[in-house]
């Protein structure tokens, strides 16, 4: 490397200008890895959203992302505004109607018995467990969204969620909804 480095500049203030070329050469290896602002499953993520194609779901994953460093409050309820985008325009490729009003777990519940990822139309118990757990995971998003979320008003003593628990109900709503898409995708062709 030190080779290298002499070729950038010699002379005076070589050292400085040396630093500053370094500086810049991983300034956005070094941005990335301070900020923690991705993680490996984005990418997937985002891949599989974006062959769904529509616009609500890309718009709220896109939020759900940006917010979940800054706005832990805001990436929580994007999150489950995620599933809940997810679940509708599955339901509406169907042909179902009359779900507008549903809370998220009715919409996952629909949603889920169409696609066959309902724990009762499952004869093995891990799967039952497994599908359970989604309906859990699905059904809990949407709590945390109420009471730490930036939906609703939280009175005098608040509870503050952390970027990591912002991470958490953004990175499980990314992967119920992939789930449920490459479901819906494969049943579909």
């Amino acid at each position: 490397m030190w080779a290298y480095l002499k070729s950038v500049h010699s002379g005076g203030g070589a050292y400085a200008i040396r630093g500053n070329h370094v500086t810049e050469a991983f300034e956005e290896l070094l941005d990335h890895l301070e900020e923690r602002s991705t993680v490996p499953s984005d990418q997937d993520v985002s891949v599989v959203l974006s062959m769904y194609n529509a616009e609500g779901v890309q718009s709220a994953w896109a939020k759900a992302l940006k917010r979940r460093t800054n706005d832990p409050q805001g990436a929580i309820t994007s999150a489950r505004t995620l599933l809940e985008e997810v679940c509708k325009h599955i339901l509406e490729d169907v042909g179902e109607s009359g779900f507008e009003k549903w809370d998220l777990p009715k919409l996952y519940s629909a949603t889920s018995k169409f696609l066959n990822l309902a724990p009762s139309q499952h004869s093995e118990e891990v799967f039952k467990k497994i599908l359970g757990g989604c309906h859990t995971v699905v059904e809990n998003i949407g709590g945390l969204r109420n009471k730490m979320g930036d939906a609703h008003a939280m009175g005098r003593r608040p509870v503050k969620p952390t970027a990591r628990h912002a991470a958490l109900a953004v990175n499980l709503a990314g992967s119920m909804d992939m789930f449920l898409i490459e479901t819906w995708m494969e049943k579909s062709e």
